[in-house]
Order: C-alpha cells, then sequence, then structure tokens
C-alpha cells in the first residue's frame, strides 16, 4: 500500500449533512439494517462487476490492496448478519486475482507495484473466508485456505537476513520505492497469517514463524516495550532509525495474531501471549481512542488522512472483534470501545443519501469526506457489535469446510522486469544484496515515501 494519495475532496457530493443513521446497539436487527445499508454504499463504489469493470479492481484513486481489504469486509457483513447478497461479487473478486497457477495473490496487472502487505490482505481475506465457513468456490478453483497458505508460502522464502537480522521487506522487487524499507504492516500480516493458519491446521510451523516474526520485531524496536507499534524502518542503515508514527492498523494485525497464539498455547508461554494482547489493548486505548470513540491520531487531527489512510479504523475494529472470539477474556476491555466508535461512527454518516459515512467519528455529524475507506470504518466498527452472536473461528477439528494445500504458491516470485522464470532460492539470496531504486527521507523527525 502507499502512503502519497490524496484525501478525496467532498465537492463532488452536495454538502448536505442529512440526519445521523438511527442505530441501536440493542437491537440486532438495527445493528444489521444499518451494516446493509453502509455496504450498498461502499459496493456503490466498486466498478468490478460493471460491464467493462475488472473484478476485484476498485480503480482510481484506490490501489489494489484496499479492494481486498473491502472484500474482506464484506466477508465479515456475510459473517455477522448471514445477507448473501454480496457473496456472489466477493467470491469473484477473490479469485479472479489469485494469479494462477501460483495462486498467491500476485497477479502481473499489480506485479509492478506489489508489497507483501498488498498480497496480504488479499490473503487474510481469503483466510477469514475459511475461518467463517464462506461458501467455498467451485471445486475445480482455488480454496479458500489453499490461498491463505499460498500468501504463506511465498513470502516466508522472502524472510530476509542481509539486513536488520531479518524480517520482510515492504517492497517485494528492487526495483519499487520503499523495498529498502521494513515495515511493520507487512511484517504484522505475515504473523498475523501465519498464526491464523497455525490454528486452522494445527501445524505446528505456522506457529513457529509466527513466533520467529515476533520476536524480530520486537528485538528490532518496531514495536516497543510498550506495546506501540511504528510504521517502520531503513535497511540502508540496518533499521537503527525508526519511524515513530503510529497507525491503528498495525496495532489491531498484531493484536489479533497474539490473541490467536494465547488461544493456542499454554503454561507460561500463554501467560506471556496474555501479557502481550493486555500490552496491545493498552497501547490502542491509549492512542487510537478519545473518550472510547476510535480516531487516526496520526492524521485524523490534522485532517489529512490519505486515501489508504482513511480506511485504517476498519481493520483495527475487525482485529479488535475477532480478538474477543479467541481470547474471551479481552471482550470486557474491547466491546465498551467497540460500541461507544460504533455509535459515534453512525453519527458521521449523513450527506443527500444520509448514507454516507465521515472520516471523523468525534465530531458527531459528517465532516463532509466520503469514500471506500470511510465506508468500511463504519461498516466494520457497527457490524462488529454482533461480535456475540456468531460462533469463532473455525478450523480442521473444529467444523471448517475449506480444502488446503501446504505447497500452495511455492513456485517462487515472477519478477515482472526479468525473463519470465521462476525466482530460486539462491536468486533471492544475490537479489537481497543489489542496490535498490528506493530514497526514504528522513526529514523533520517523519518518513515520507512516495509511490
Amino acid at each position: 500500500m502507499r502512503t502519497t494519495t490524496t484525501l478525496l475532496g467532498a465537492g463532488a457530493l452536495l454538502a448536505s449533512a442529512a440526519g445521523a443513521m438511527d442505530l441501536d446497539l440493542t437491537s440486532p436487527d438495527s445493528i444489521k439494517s444499518t451494516a446493509e445499508k453502509i455496504a450498498k454504499k461502499m459496493v456503490a463504489f466498486y466498478p468490478g462487476d460493471q460491464p467493462g469493470g475488472i473484478p476485484g479492481l476498485l480503480g482510481d484513486p484506490y490501489y489494489w490492496w484496499e479492494a481486498g481489504a473491502m472484500f474482506g469486509s464484506l466477508i465479515d457483513y456475510w459473517y455477522y448478519t448471514g445477507d448473501t447478497q454480496f457473496n456472489d461479487i466477493t467470491s469473484q473478486a477473490l479469485l479472479f486475482q489469485v494469479n494462477p497457477p501460483e495462486n498467491n495473490y500476485m497477479p502481473p496487472n499489480q506485479s509492478k507495484s506489489l508489497g507483501n502487505d498488498d498480497q496480504a490482505f488479499w490473503g487474510m481475506a481469503a483466510m477469514s473466508a475459511a475461518e467463517v465457513k464462506f461458501p467455498n468456490p467451485p471445486e475445480d478453483q482455488p480454496q479458500w485456505l489453499a490461498l491463505a497458505q499460498a500468501v504463506f508460502n511465498s513470502q516466508a522464502v522472502r524472510w530476509d537476513n542481509t539486513t536488520c537480522g531479518g524480517g520482510l521487506r515492504w517492497q517485494i522487487f528492487t526495483f519499487n520505492n520503499g523495498y529498502n524499507y521494513k515495515n511493520s504492516i507487512s511484517n504484522g500480516c505475515f504473523f498475523n497469517i501465519a498464526a491464523r493458519l497455525g490454528m486452522y491446521t494445527g501445524n505446528s510451523t505456522y506457529f513457529d514463524q509466527a513466533t520467529k516474526m515476533w520476536d524480530w520485531v520486537t528485538a528490532i524496536g518496531l514495536m516497543d516495550n510498550n506495546f506501540k507499534v511504528y510504521d517502520g524502518t531503513d535497511d540502508l542503515k540496518n533499521c537503527t532509525d525508526m519511524n515513530h508514527i503510529q497507525w491503528s492498523y498495525n496495532n489491531g494485525v498484531y493484536l489479533y495474531g497474539a490473541a490467536v497464539m494465547w488461544n493456542t498455547t499454554t503454561g507460561d508461554e500463554q501467560a506471556q501471549w496474555r501479557t502481550r494482547v493486555q500490552g496491545l489493548i493498552g497501547s490502542a486505548s491509549d492512542t487510537f481512542f478519545k473518550n472510547q470513540i476510535m480516531f487516526e491520531s496520526a492524521c485524523e487531527p490534522s485532517k489529512n488522512c490519505n486515501i489508504d489512510q482513511q480506511s485504517f479504523k476498519a481493520y483495527l475494529s475487525r482485529w479488535m472483534a475477532a480478538t474477543t472470539k479467541v481470547a474471551p477474556w479481552t471482550h470486557d476491555l474491547l466491546m465498551p470501545l467497540l460500541s461507544a466508535s460504533a455509535t459515534a461512527a453512525a453519527k458521521s454518516c449523513g450527506g443527500d443519501d444520509g448514507v454516507t459515512c465521515g472520516t471523523d467519528w468525534l465530531n458527531g455529524n459528517w465532516d463532509g469526506t466520503y469514500g471506500v475507506g470511510q465506508q468500511m470504518n463504519a461498516l466494520e466498527v457497527i457490524q462488529s457489535n454482533l461480535i456475540d452472536s456468531v460462533s469463532g473461528p473455525v478450523g480442521n477439528k473444529t467444523g471448517g469446510i475449506s480444502i488446503g494445500d501446504p505447497a500452495a504458491g511455492t513456485g517462487g516470485d515472477r519478477n515482472p522486469a526479468a525473463p519470465a522464470k521462476a525466482i530460486t532460492t539462491s536468486d533471492r539470496a544475490g537479489a537481497g544484496i543489489l542496490t535498490a531504486l528506493v530514497l526514504v527521507g528522513f526529514v523533520g523527525g517523519s518518513w515520507w515515501m512516495t509511490a
């Protein structure tokens, strides 16, 4: 994902601040009705199911990853409400973007600007589909669990010991801006997927990889002793300088992975994961909530959230709710935050249609901004208040119905700037020492990346 797209203006939408949406959190029907209206508005931004559209692509100004995130929210919508009206476009998109034969979410039309985090958001959507028993694809198509395994496998071999003692780079290919940046979201997504694959399959290798990633992230300082998760670090400086900006989705992606690890461990190890989960909840509460209402602290106060950042609250909401299922002792810590935020999010929805949701949930009305990210934020936090009425994630031994493939996605990366052959482990080791075409500047205490 990128960090330079400008904020969508409100000029194309009449600035009529119609009344806020009615939401009664004591009524499941009210939550479902509100979620449906917000989801329909979100899907209205999607051209991929229209004549001439490409399934899975939102188009400008949205990057490819956010479409994967959006379809993840529609899987959540079905999970929470049982409403199937968006299932067909969701399955179509998730299957169209797989990139056969590797089936690892590296489609050729995206490879020239593909980051590990971009790929992972599609993989996490597939992982969610497996966990909640979203209707399986046809038998002749890739299956949800296998798609998540394909993303994991393709990323596991990118673990890079050439700098900083390990970790994943932000970008996959050397010629992309950001290749020298090792960031929290790319490594956090891998940690999240690894933990969840371990829980689903029972294969300890996934847990080992999750633990390895957590240990590296904390050792290098991307997450500090107070469980603040920082954006990333420059491997040209051997990761000695941190970009200390904090984003809500970074906290969330580690929170849910850590909660899964708590769920699947025992004894002292489980106690350690409990401390980590508690620490991340405390850090999130301190950094991303004001009067229990969620806000993107690094950009909302200054009203300069870009297109990517306008969607980040959706993922913190998603993973906070999921955490309550795998670590039930977190319920009373997290649900008051989700409930207060849902009420505030509903009040942010207005516009001429009354269902156009804004960025700022703190001001009690629609702020004039709009887009996929704003709709997704409101959708996820509102539907998350149905978490107590649904079952938790399944696995192979607990009712899972998705078919896996432990070898999926192991064909190697296909570099779009090189001859069409699989990149081997020895190739990758050599590529790790090449000079990358990226500048990550450290100006005035902030990092600035250009897409």
